[in-house]
């Protein structure tokens, strides 16, 4: 293809190569049989040849054709096509080099002026192919270059496609859903996510009330929605009640919603969302006993009814597992405790788009040691990061402040330590690395990082700190929130 363009700057075919001949080629090549003609081709200098080629198909024993093998003999043509399109731009900026950027004293201050060729494309280009496709700070620096360049980073449709580029659609699509995020815009948005520098926190009064009272209950995010399901109600009463706060109200308030078909009451399961408005949950401790089963519910339902999945080849019952949810379709279930207190560090995974689910447990050659209380998130698409939990290490159970990574869109996902400045292994014991703890929460932001708030922490140590760990890092190094 690019034998028939000419010169480096031409984007399209020259009009006097034939297209017929093109077509014939490509004809020979989809039915399999032979190829003879010429063609006019151009050199690296824009000067024409004539292109003789042979194309000749070459089966296999079977019949297929496995290779085309093709000769090319290149003449001289007499051709007038006059200069190539672009020398005058080529030649300009090769003439003009030495003395485009020789410094010139201004006072006491040398000034470089040159020619960037980057700029004699269109806005049009420049915002589409070459700025959309870069991170959030990229965008930022590239906006202090010049005044055209900053006029451009400050287009609201362009910081729009760099976040889509940078954190994926689904996230963006929630965010647009935020209050508040259309005033800001996605400028504004963007810098504030990076950098978090206008993160603080704000105390929320809120009306209704959760009743009765409970504890080791499981809440999650939907939308601008928190859903808390189940807990440990008075002299350990497994509860199975559905309440939803409302943060896009004006007047937020707890409202117990009616639902249909409860699972039966539980505590130390989990809660997640999948699929927009659908909440799922596994596991827990109920008055039976330990649990391994699967419920959905659509919260936007009319009336909302909680339904048992199936899942053919469960895991074991457990709780104080993990889980986090894939793709919007797979719930991913991850150690927990079981009966006897035995210590588990298998890692599940359930489709639930399937007609009907099966659990897979993920094979892996090596795995994090066996805990509980901890928590997974997922980033970057499809990878999942661990933290902390209280671990086994021989026969004694400890607060970790470990960090294990897989990604699930390997053919052979296995589990990673993350070592880095302020990480475990990492010679920086003391860093800025969070406390050993369990039961904290783990929030995914945009762009990959992960926030790490409060838990069990033993000692002096505060559990009140925010931690943020970018796992994209080369090496990823714990900073906290101030």
């Amino acid at each position: 293809r690019f034998l028939q363009y000419r010169g480096p700057f031409a984007k399209r075919r020259h009009p006097l190569v034939d297209s017929s001949v093109v077509s014939e080629i490509r004809r020979c090549l989809e039915e399999g049989i032979e190829f003879q003609g010429e063609l006019l081709n151009f050199r690296k200098d824009g000067s024409p040849l004539m292109n003789k080629l042979r194309l000749t198909p070459i089966y296999g024993d079977d019949g297929i054709i496995t290779h085309v093998i093709g000769i090319q003999f290149f003449t001289e043509v007499n051709i007038d096509l006059g200069p190539v399109p672009g020398s005058s731009i080529k030649e300009s900026m090769k003439s003009s080099t030495r003395s485009a950027f020789r410094p010139g004293v201004v006072g006491d201050r040398n000034v470089y002026r040159g020619f960037c060729g980057i700029l004699q494309l269109s806005d049009e280009v420049l915002s589409l192919k070459i700025l959309s496709r870069l991170t959030p700070r990229d965008i930022a620096s590239v906006g202090s270059v010049c005044r055209r360049l900053y006029d451009l980073t400050k287009n609201e449709d362009l910081w729009l496609m760099v976040c889509q580029n940078a954190w994926g659609y689904e996230t963006t699509r929630v965010l647009e859903t935020v209050p508040g995020a259309k005033r800001l815009g996605w400028g504004r948005l963007a810098r504030e996510l990076t950098t978090l520098e206008a993160a603080a926190w704000r105390k929320l009064t809120v009306g209704g009330a959760v009743e009765p009272s409970r504890c080791n209950f499981s809440a999650c995010a939907v939308g601008n929605r928190v859903v808390l399901f189940g807990g440990e109600g008075v002299n350990m009463q497994p509860m199975n009640d559905t309440f939803v706060l409302d943060l896009n109200s004006s007047n937020p308030e707890w409202q117990h919603v009616q639902v249909s078909s409860p699972p039966p009451g539980r505590w130390g399961h989990t809660l997640s969302c999948v699929n927009g408005s659908h909440l799922v949950v596994f596991g827990g401790c109920g008055r039976q006993g330990l649990l391994n089963d699967v419920f959905v519910l659509d919260l936007d339902a009319k009336p909302p009814t909680w339904r048992e999945i199936s899942g053919l080849a469960p895991p074991l019952p457990r709780s104080w597992h993990s889980s986090c949810t894939l793709d919007g379709t797979k719930l991913i279930v991850s150690g927990g405790c079981a009966d006897s207190g035995v210590l588990l560090s298998d890692t599940f995974l359930l489709d639930l788009s399937m007609e009907k689910p099966v659990w897979r447990e993920i094979p892996v050659a090596w795995t994090p040691p066996s805990r509980l209380g901890h928590t997974l998130s997922v980033y970057g698409g499809r990878k999942i990061l661990m933290f902390g939990g209280l671990a086994k290490s021989g026969p004694l159970r400890f607060r970790s402040s470990d960090v294990f990574t897989m990604d699930l869109s390997e053919e052979e996902p296995c589990w990673r330590c993350v070592t880095g400045s302020g990480m475990p292994g990492a010679g920086n014991p003391g860093g800025v690395a969070p406390p050993p703890r369990l039961d904290h929460v783990a929030v995914s932001l945009p762009g990959g990082r992960i926030l790490i708030f409060g838990g069990s922490v033993a000692g002096l140590h505060s559990a009140s700190q925010l931690y943020l760990l970018d796992p994209t890092d080369e090496k990823p190094t714990w900073r906290i929130l101030n």
